[in-house]
């Protein structure tokens, strides 16, 4: 209360200066200042007259005043207006919870919430990333606020004020000044008496300009600047500098302050100033010091107390002083207190320190205030955290003071250390606090002798110890006023230092230079420093950290409980957060600090937090049986908390955790999170059973082009995955070893799904036509042999109706998209696995002696999972890859290129027609595949392209033949198939299409040779297999083998080629059937379907096929046979 009236005060005082000032200035018209209540006046009213140049009505002031006090004041800004409540708002209900940001902090607003008391928590991050609570209310926070203790100095006889001080300080520094030898006052000073700068300011007159003769010297520059940091009015400034310069120089160097009051009383009256009140105030402060130094004098005789006691009434009576008194009356009454002043400055200094007088300890406790005013001025009054530029010139002449004051260097070191700080308490500027610990680290460096020593231990303070007073010096109280706010700090430095975590070590420099200040039994003040005795700082820093702890402690858990209920969380999760906040601020922050002094404070502190948190978890971990959402919140966060503590015990140099036992989280959890693995095994299989059996083998979209069931198999194992390490508690390889089961057995089925609904694609071969001999004949047969064949199965069909070619792409791009996602999946896992591993190792420093075969195994466990999906995977490619080409060419383009193509004339039924066929099906193909796997289909269907071009070359049946003029065009038919793959270099590599391309390219070759030449090179390979010399090539068709040259024979329109087979084979004539193809059917027996394996010879049995008669026998047999099924 005392301070909020003491601020009531100086605000009032302020404005009627203000407003006085206002009034008194050219510009401002009104009436006689002398009754006019400044109090009741409205500010606004007189700042827009003096704007706009109008006429100040002090009645009109009064009444807006009085209308302006119906309504909340009002602040008006850039940023917008603001407004005062006139009533108390906590009974206006509930103010905003949200906290307002501090400064220079980086605001991350997590969670806020009310407490009963009228108090908002909100969690904040900083600059240094780590997070803390800011805890406001409605009223001040008294906890983040500690003020810094007085220094104790003998109080002020008389009621001068901080503007008396500060006012004074300023006399006194010009008057050093001049004393000095320095002009403070030239002619030029008069042209700027008239000039009212703040006027000009505020009336805007653009026509008025203001100019210089010539600069001022840099003294004059630097005194103008005090002044305006003093807030020491122009009028006043001029007139005392003016008054102050002979005065003051016929005191031959040596001046002191009863003589510098006395001086500008003794010159300057009320003429000199623009209204009286101003008058009052200066006199009446003049006559302030002088009694307080001189009245107050224990070496003065009593007539002479009275005497000057006389003396000042005098001057302080208006009346008598100056409208009663003449001039040299005045003038003797000065004389008069002049004399006895000049008694006491004739006195010798007590310590025989050089200038040393009688009033550096008389008036000590009026000499350090004065000296804080003047160095106070340093400081930027719109920014007290900073310093102005001037600052190292201002302080050369604040030097000047020193033989008036009597400061010495270390005095000065101290005060301004004291300054310095002060500033910083109030601004929260670090680098003051940098400044300050600088000074007074020069204090305890400056070497004094014992007459300075004795001097300084003389100007005493008194300081409260216990329940009696301690009388320190100066310096002493200076360092134990900062020492208790330092020590009062570090009680609770999370509370003090989260929002500055940079100012805690330079608080901590500060304590170890000055000390801390203890008291004894007697009530006797000593200083603990931190260099002196290392048991000492460390028993001190232990008190800190452990009554922090206790406090930081008590002050989450007194909130948590109300905080479950507001965030629906468990209080045990909700608290071990914040003591993770606390901790990780100790790690980062505060333990790298400590450590210089108390390298144990981060084992004390792990120890405590982990024993205050175990006894309330110990409670919870009895009787889990289930991963519920509580389990689900607090073993995570305690199991954090518990790697958070081992690593602050650990660092803090705990070689062993013997005194820091472990949670037995893992214990505990480890079996309820397997039996949650295995209870996603039946759920996830039936999601992807669900999902393939809705399947439609339709692309996902334009970009996706797999199918939806395998994205959604996906999305359902990561989900898993997610959830487990997500838990975020301790596993082992049983764990990993039950979801890599998971994900293999769902991956497994859904690929064993989609592989059973393919064919062999053996059943989309056409059935064998028989072998016949070319012949001609005019007679019409009446009628002719049906070609019959076995249909194929409904359910083959079925299938086959559901693999188009669209729906085996988009079964190719889900083996693909499986292929990718196993990858990203496994890289997941492993990283996922290895923090959990590195979280596990982190918390136990001695490894499990199974600990590298544990990762072995898993490693081992990895690869066998995924590489069989893979593979699985791959070899479903290879599958559907060729099963799409003959699928295209012997399915679906059947009517189109294997019954039509050269049925009954080259000529006439050229592979032109074909040709669009095939390439809309690649254009339709190229727009459904992946693009990885484009090449390997369009090759697919090339290669069928190709075994479909030499089916009809070999097995074209009847209605087939060829003469050495239609070999032609078909080269040209071919060369235009592999033109269509290569597609002018977009398509398939050009040297992978002439390599397929050689066996077809090889039996039409045979159609050019001589039917001489093809009969002998058939004996010769007849002959080759009764010898057993036959070679087979499993990689490649061999083209001159018995099977082809056969039917290169029965295919040529030869009459030696068919004299040939009538007479060796008696195979009938082509003109007796009727070749009307079947699309469902297949190879009518077994035997033809060995004859379409074209790739080898046939595999002849040594014992059975000896010769070529018994080959002639077997071809007859199969001949006969063919013959009796209806040929």
């Amino acid at each position: 209360m005392e301070d909020e009236a003491s601020l009531l005060r100086r605000y009032r005082s302020d404005r009627r200066k203000l407003l006085e000032f206002l009034l008194s200035s050219p510009g401002a018209t009104a009436a006689s200042l002398s009754h006019i209540d400044f109090d009741h006046l409205s500010a606004d009213y007189v700042l827009d007259c003096l704007v706009s140049g109008g006429v100040v009505d002090v009645s009109e002031a009064s009444k807006k005043y009085l209308h302006q006090l119906k309504h909340p004041l009002m602040t008006h800004s850039q940023s917008g207006s603001s407004y005062f409540l006139l009533t108390d708002p906590e009974l206006a209900g509930s103010p905003p919870r949200r906290a307002p940001p501090p400064i220079d902090v980086k605001q991350t607003i997590e969670k806020e919430s009310r407490s009963s008391n009228g108090k908002y928590d909100a969690t904040v991050e900083d600059d240094y990333g780590l997070k803390y609570r800011v805890t406001t209310t409605m009223q001040s926070n008294t906890g983040e606020h500690v003020e810094v203790p007085p220094l104790g100095l003998p109080n002020l006889h008389i009621g001068l004020s901080d503007d008396d001080l500060r006012e004074s300080a300023y006399e006194i520094l010009l008057s050093s000044i001049v004393t000095s030898g320095v002009e403070v006052y030239k002619v030029e000073d008069k042209k700027k008496e008239k000039n009212a700068k703040f006027l000009l300011g505020l009336k805007n007159k653009k026509d008025k300009t203001h100019t210089q003769s010539h600069c001022l010297d840099r003294h004059s520059q630097l005194i103008r600047t005090i002044r305006i940091q003093m807030q020491i009015s122009e009028a006043m400034d001029v007139c005392i500098r003016r008054r102050l310069q002979l005065p003051t120089r016929r005191t031959c160097g040596k001046t002191d302050i009863p003589q510098i009051s006395l001086g500008l009383l003794n010159s300057i009256f009320k003429s000199d100033f623009l209204h009286e009140k101003s008058y009052m105030q200066w006199k009446n402060r003049q006559a302030g010091i002088l009694e307080e130094l001189l009245h107050n004098s224990a070496n003065l005789a009593a007539s002479e107390h009275l005497t000057i006691k006389r003396s000042l009434a005098k001057i302080r009576n208006a009346k008598e002083w100056d409208m009663t008194m003449s001039p040299s009356e005045r003038v003797e009454v000065l004389s008069t207190i002049k004399h006895v002043a000049l008694k006491l400055s004739s006195l010798p200094g007590q310590f025989g320190i050089e200038n040393e007088t009688y009033y550096w300890t008389a008036g000590y406790h009026l000499n350090v205030r004065l000296y804080e005013k003047l160095l106070l001025c340093m400081f930027d009054i719109l920014d007290e955290g900073q310093l102005v530029e001037e600052a190292d010139e201002i302080l050369m002449l604040i030097k000047m003071t020193w033989s008036t004051l009597g400061i010495t260097q270390k005095i000065h070191n101290a005060i301004f250390g004291w300054v310095l700080f002060q500033q910083f308490v109030q601004t929260d500027e670090a680098k003051l606090l940098e400044w300050a610990t600088i000074e007074l680290q020069k204090v305890s460096s400056v070497e004094d002798d014992d007459k300075e020593r004795n001097y300084i231990d003389s100007l005493l303070c008194l300081r409260p110890s216990g329940c009696n007073e301690v009388k320190l010096s100066l310096i002493q109280a200076i360092f134990f006023s900062i020492g208790t706010w330092c020590d009062s700090k570090l009680q609770d430095y999370h509370l003090h230092f989260s929002q500055q975590p940079g100012n805690f070590k330079r608080v901590m420099t500060l304590v170890s230079t000055l000390g801390i200040p203890t008291s004894d039994d007697y009530d006797d003040i000593k200083f603990t420093s931190f260099s002196v005795s290392k048991e000492a700082s460390a028993n001190i820093i232990k008190s800190y950290v452990e009554k922090t702890i206790e406090t930081a402690y008590r002050r989450v858990a007194s909130t948590i409980d109300l905080e479950s209920k507001v965030e629906r969380k468990h209080p045990l999760c909700l608290l071990a957060n914040e003591l993770k906040l606390i901790v990780e601020r100790e790690i980062k922050v505060f333990y790298p600090v400590l450590q210089h002094w108390y390298p144990e404070s981060g084992m004390v502190i792990a120890m405590r937090l982990h024993q205050i948190y175990g006894e309330r978890l110990k409670t919870f971990l009895n009787g889990l049986s289930c991963l519920s959402e509580d389990v689900k919140s607090v073993l995570p966060a305690a199991d954090s908390l518990d790697h958070d503590l081992t690593k602050l015990y650990t660092t803090a140099g705990g070689a062993n955790n013997q005194d820091l036992h472990h949670y037995p989280i893992g214990e505990v959890v480890k079996p309820i999170i397997l039996d949650w693995v295995i209870a996603q095994h039946s759920r996830i299989l039936e999601w992807t059973g669900r999902a393939f059996d809705l399947e439609d083998w339709e692309p996902l979209s334009l970009q996706q082009r797999q199918a939806a069931s395998v994205v959604e198999v996906f999305r359902i194992i990561e989900e898993t995955v997610d959830q487990l390490f997500g838990l975020n508690l301790p596993m082992d390889i049983t764990h990993i070893q039950a979801l890599l089961s998971i994900i293999f057995h769902t991956l497994d089925a859904y690929l064993v799904k989609m592989l059973n609904q393919l064919v062999e694609k053996n059943h989309l071969y056409p059935s064998a036509p028989p072998l016949t001999r070319y012949k001609e004949t005019s007679m019409p047969i009446m009628k002719k042999k049906l070609i019959e064949s076995i249909l194929l199965d409904d359910n083959v069909i079925n299938k086959l109706s559901r693999l188009t070619v669209s729906k085996l792409c988009v079964r190719l791009n889900t083996l693909k998209y499986i292929e990718k996602q196993i990858n990203i999946l496994e890289d997941g896992i492993k990283k996922s696995w290895a923090l959990v591993r590195k979280s596990n190792n982190d918390n136990w420093v001695e490894k499990e002696p199974n600990e590298i075969t544990s990762g072995e195994e898993v490693d081992e466990l990895f690869a066998t999972t995924f590489d069989i999906i893979r593979d699985a995977s791959f070899n479903g490619i290879s599958e559907i890859c060729d099963l799409i080409g003959p699928r295209v060419v012997f399915w679906d383009l059947r009517d189109a290129f294997i019954s039509s193509l050269y049925r009954g004339s080259v000529e006439l039924a050229r592979f032109e027609s074909v040709l669009p066929h095939v390439d809309t099906v690649l254009d339709h193909v190229c727009g459904l595949i992946d693009d990885t796997l484009r090449d390997r289909v369009i090759l697919s269907i090339y290669q069928a392209s190709l075994e479909g071009f030499a089916w009809v070359l070999l097995d074209g049946g009847p209605s087939r033949a060829f003469s050495d003029s239609d070999i032609i065009l078909m080269e040209d038919d071919l060369a235009m198939l592999k033109e269509l793959f290569i597609a002018d270099g977009e398509g398939l590599p050009g040297s992978l299409v002439e390599q397929e391309a050689k066996f077809a390219e090889q039996v039409l070759g045979l159609y050019s040779v001589q039917t001489e030449t093809i009969i002998q090179m058939l004996m010769t390979a007849s002959e080759q297999i009764s010898l057993g010399l036959e070679s087979h090539d499993n990689d490649h068709m061999h083209v001159v083998n018995v099977h082809t040259l056969i039917r290169v024979l029965c295919h040529k329109k030869d009459r030696e080629a068919s004299l040939f087979l009538k007479t060796q084979y008696h195979l009938p004539m082509s003109s007796e059937y009727e070749d009307i193809p079947s699309k469902d059917s297949t190879s009518a027996s077994p035997l033809i379907s060995d004859l379409l394996k074209r790739s080898t010879s046939f595999h002849w049995n040594k014992k059975s096929q000896s010769s070529f008669n018994s080959f002639k026998k077997k071809l007859q047999e199969a001949t006969s046979e063919i013959r009796g099924v209806g040929w």
